[in-house]
């Protein structure tokens, strides 16, 4: 026991360190091995006498129901040997009330008597505030009948989240269950008793024994018969303590790791909102030393280097990542050249004229750009407005009769993965000529695609090899002219410029659904920086965001570490 003391900085360290910390607790208290042993205790097999004559003077009386049978207990069900005075026995015959809550819970009344469902029961806690529905005075007294819960009962989750046991506390209002709870009445320690069925034998009995695939549920028959490590009744009442005590001193590692960890995500914030609201190169100098003085301790933390990740593109489409070159041709020139080339196609009649959009105001303008940057919309940055921006079919064009298990595919919102590459992942195909048929909404390698519902903005670039196939209509097709601008930058502008997530905001605001159009992306301002530029920032960002993934695997092997010493360090306890 000295060992598992000595060691609680061990659980500190580790991410799941502390939870396993409890899990000992409970194991050691379990098999009687958390406080010494008394020989002047009565024996539990004293004890089990007394219960089954409690349990026949209240049959006698007519108080509860001469209960069932249960199997004997078998030598091969025994997971472990117990001390001397202890006695494995089965749940249902140290209790005296084994129910659940109402199988048809009556309509909400709105007020009246809280009716619990598993949600508010959660290892030694009651939620009697916020309750599934309240009843009426007249269906308490009809659904009490069959629970009739007192002080002292334990409360058990047997639907759902199975196994969070919890003591019904003296000062409890009046209160029913629905199925989804047990509640328990035994002459032993309710607090030993609960404490035993959030360890890890019984957890593990609930998980073996817990029936159905979308919620778990466990028979209260079953339930009746999961074995139970039954001490002398002082030594339960030693272990509460004890176990009280050093669950006590977890909570306060908990306490103090999140308040450690949201000290090193505060400063973090502080430093990089510096580094982006900095206007002099001594203030962006400043707070970047902050950050390199003390990298190692800022990034043992998995919050923040997703939040550098994010200073890193947002400072990127500031023109704060990499230097400016006086030599680079400046936007402003590149698309005047483009603006003539278009006119001229326009004449020759190889594309059409597209609809103009209305200059931009300086007013409009989000921030002050680097020099040899322009504001630009989106016309100035695809190939042909008309032809380059595309939703995915919608209405009769695309009806589940054209579905097809194999053929043309037909790219979803799964096509895009999280870190914003192409998945080749489809639910649907289509045939040939279908696809033919919707030829506008075809895509293909180089085109970016876009999701316009749900969660807006998150995109990928197709692969230069990505088969050929169409877009559904939660997604949106962008075909960008690579004289303006280069695929890998427009990608970072979508997930990291705040000046973008700010514009679709406001244009998306007021609406139910967030709904990204042709319409609402006409109207953004992108930062456009020169040609050469945009090369160097995402060549940049590949860089740096492979620093921020080598950090995260740091911490993560980190983490594995300190959990593998934990786990041989509680092997020794």
């Amino acid at each position: 026991m000295n060992l598992l003391e000595k060691h609680f900085d061990l659980a500190f360290a580790a991410p799941d360190g502390i939870q396993k910390l409890r899990e000992l607790i409970l194991t050691l208290a379990m098999q009687g091995k958390l406080v010494p042993q008394d020989p002047d205790d009565q024996p539990a097999s004293e004890l089990l006498k007394e219960i089954e004559a409690e349990k026949q003077r209240l049959v006698k009386e007519g108080k509860i129901k001469q209960p069932k049978p249960l199997p004997e207990i078998k030598l091969d069900e025994v997971p472990y040997k117990l001390p001397k005075n202890w006695e494995w026995v089965r749940l249902g015959s140290i209790s005296t009330k084994l129910t659940d809550g109402s199988h048809n819970p009556p309509k909400d009344s709105g007020n009246g008597y809280p009716m619990l469902s598993s949600q508010n029961v959660n290892f030694g806690k009651i939620d009697f505030l916020s309750p599934s529905r309240h009843v009426s005075e007249e269906d308490f007294h009809v659904e009490n009948k069959r629970t009739n819960i007192s002080p002292g009962d334990v409360l058990l989750t047997i639907v759902a989240s199975l196994g969070r046991p919890a003591v019904v506390p003296h000062d409890a209002p009046k209160f029913v269950l629905q199925r989804s709870v047990a509640v328990i009445d035994t002459p032993i320690s309710p607090d030993f008793l609960c404490k035993q069925l959030g360890s890890p034998l019984c957890t593990d009995y609930y998980l073996k024994h817990g029936k159905g695939t979308a919620q778990k549920g466990i028979y209260l028959g079953k339930l009746s018969e999961m074995l139970i490590a039954l001490p002398p009744l002082a030594e339960q009442h030693r272990i509460v303590a004890k176990t009280d005590r050093l669950m006590a001193r977890c909570d306060e590692l908990e306490k103090l790791r999140a308040e450690r960890n949201q000290k090193r995500i505060t400063i973090h914030t502080a430093a990089c909102d510096r580094l982006l609201t900095a206007k002099e190169s001594d203030d962006f100098s400043t707070a970047w030393r902050f950050i390199t003085q003390h990298f190692g301790e800022l990034y043992s933390v998995k919050e923040n280097v997703a939040e550098l990740r994010k200073a890193i593109l947002q400072l990127a489409v500031m023109g704060k990542l990499v230097p400016q070159d006086p030599n680079d041709e400046p936007a402003s020139e590149l698309l005047r050249t483009i603006k003539a080339e278009k006119q001229k196609l326009v004449r020759e009649g190889k594309i059409k004229q597209s609809t103009p959009l209305p200059e931009i105001k300086i007013e409009e303008v989000p921030a002050q750009l680097p020099q040899g940057w322009v504001w630009g919309k989106i016309d100035t940055i695809v190939r042909s407005l008309k032809n380059d921006i595309r939703t995915g079919p919608f209405g009769s064009s695309l009806h589940k009769a054209d579905h097809r298990t194999e053929g043309i595919p037909v790219w979803g919102i799964e096509s895009i993965n999280k870190n914003g590459s192409f998945s080749g992942k489809n639910k649907i195909y289509v045939s040939a000529e279908k696809a033919e048929e919707l030829s506008s909404f075809r895509v293909q390698g180089g085109d970016i695609i876009v999701s316009r519902s749900g969660t807006i903005g998150e995109l990928c670039q197709l692969p230069d090899d990505a088969p050929y196939g169409l877009i559904s209509t939660n997604l949106m097709k962008i075909s960008l002219d690579k004289q303006v601008m280069v695929a890998g930058y427009f990608c970072l502008l979508f997930k990291g410029a705040r000046s973008i997530n700010a514009q679709l905001t406001e244009l998306c605001s007021g609406s139910t659904r967030l709904f990204l159009t042709q319409a609402i992306l006409s109207k953004l301002l992108f930062p456009i920086p020169p040609l050469a530029e945009q090369h160097r920032i995402v060549a940049k960002i590949y860089q740096l965001m492979a620093l921020c993934d080598h950090l995260d695997h740091q911490i993560d092997a980190a983490a594995s570490k300190q959990t593998t010493l934990l786990n041989a360090v509680m092997a020794q306890v």
